[in-house]
This record gives C-alpha cells, structure tokens and sequence, in this order.
C-alpha cells in the first residue's frame, strides 16, 4: 500500500513542524482559556502508540479543534489526522494552513478510492479522528453513523475510542458577547471497542453496518453517561504539558 505518512508539510523539517503546532496549540489554548470552561475526561483510554481512530459526535465546527486539542493538552505534540470536505481546500492558503494540520481532503459524494486508502494507511498506525454522522447534527441530537465508518474500521482494524463532545454548540454565540461567562465544555473519551468479532464476520455491507452501529451506541452511551458495554444503539481545563512528553 502507498506510503501517505510523508506527505506532511514537515515531514522533511520536524522542527519546523514542532513549532508550528506548539505556536498554533498556545493560541487555541488562550482561547479555550478565555471563553471556555473545558474539562477532558477519560484520556487515560487514547493509546499512546499505535493505529487509534478517534470516533465522536459532531455538533459544531468547533470540535475538530477541541478533539485534536484535547490530545495533544494530555499527550503532548503530535498530528491527529483529519479528513475534511474537499471544498475547503478551494482556496490555496487555507489549503496550506489545513494540510499543516494534519487535515487532508476527501471528495464527499463519489467514491474517492485515494482519500479512503489514505484514510486506512492512518488508521492501522497513527492517531485519526472521525465524525461518523458524515457532517455535523443540525439539531444537536445524535444522528446515524455512516457504514463507510463501518468499512473502513473492518478494512483497518484499528483500536477504535468513542468519543461525546457537549457545550460546543454554544461557543460562537458566547464569543460574540464579551459580557458572558465562560462556555462549559466537555469532551470525554470511552474505553476501547471490542470489535474483534465483527472482523471473523465476511466484508459484506451488514458487517460494516454492524460496526458503525456499535460506534454510534458507544457514543450514545458517553453522551448519556450510561453504561458503555453492551449498547449497540445506532443512535478541569488543563495547562500545556512540555512538548514531547506524553502521558500513558
């Protein structure tokens, strides 16, 4: 399979790299810092090594950067790859800025074979996140996950972490009234799938719906604070830690 690893802005400079994410980390930190009231609970579960997919709700443009955010506030610098909406990527700048992220563009609609084999390439050894509602919920509530979610988890097999974000929706309203208080945030984090028996299950579409559906009871059940084993439902602000240094 194609090596997508390299493809990083940096990954010839890391240095360069290290900088830039600890220069654009401080700024959302100031800004998490001043508006929000962020608490991230369950870290303990990301595995510090290894192919991790990062599977959560999505409420709000403001949780692709709580979610990277929050791994790298308990684990130190690194990339959480992302993929996003190819339209984003129309303007070469932002392209660039997106791209030095870790944030790569998937074309929504068409079976885009490239972004999907990039997609797995991540999965089996790094840190991704993934909303598997395809876009964010219009009403807040939890919506179906997508069974490309399903496939794509089958294909890899990655360790899969559920994750709840709540508060996010209320940010941008906040930031537009400088009288309010701090916006409560959470994002809490589950403990590893136990997806192992879906994978002696043959690659059939029921096998990929399966798995999004066990994804999506996860999430329900952090985002309901009920307990997280057996559903299969479809539907303290921290300080930057030194670069580079993890916490298992």
């Amino acid at each position: 399979m194609q090596s997508f690893l390299a493809l990083h802005p940096f990954a010839k400079h890391p240095w360069v790299g290290r900088v830039w994410l600890g220069l654009v980390y401080r700024m959302v930190w100031l800004f998490f810092r001043l508006r929000c009231h962020v608490r991230i609970e369950g870290s303990e579960h990301i595995p510090t090594q290894g192919g991790v997919v990062l599977v959560s709700n999505h409420i709000s443009a403001f949780d692709t950067i709580l979610l990277p955010y929050s791994v790298l506030a308990t684990q130190g610098l690194q990339i959480v790859w992302a993929p996003a909406k190819a339209e984003l990527f129309s303007t070469r700048l932002i392209g660039c800025v997106l791209t030095s992220f870790g944030v790569f563009p998937v074309r929504r609609g068409q079976h885009d074979r490239h972004a999907m084999r990039r997609m797995m390439a991540h999965m089996r050894t790094e840190k991704m996140m993934l909303f598997p509602e395809g876009t964010r919920s219009p009403d807040g509530r939890l919506q179906a996950g997508k069974r490309t979610v399903g496939k794509l988890i089958y294909a890899a097999r990655p360790v899969v972490i559920p994750v709840a974000i709540l508060g996010t929706e209320r940010i941008l309203p906040h930031v537009r009234s400088l009288l309010q208080g701090r916006v409560p945030v959470t994002i809490r984090y589950g403990q590893p799938l136990t997806l192992q028996h879906y994978y002696t299950l043959p690659d059939t579409k029921e096998t990929a719906v399966a798995i999004v559906q066990e994804v999506m009871g996860a999430i329900a059940s952090l985002l309901y604070n009920a307990p997280q084993s057996g559903v299969r439902s479809p539907v303290a602000h921290l300080h930057p830690r030194s670069w580079g240094k993890g916490r298992r």
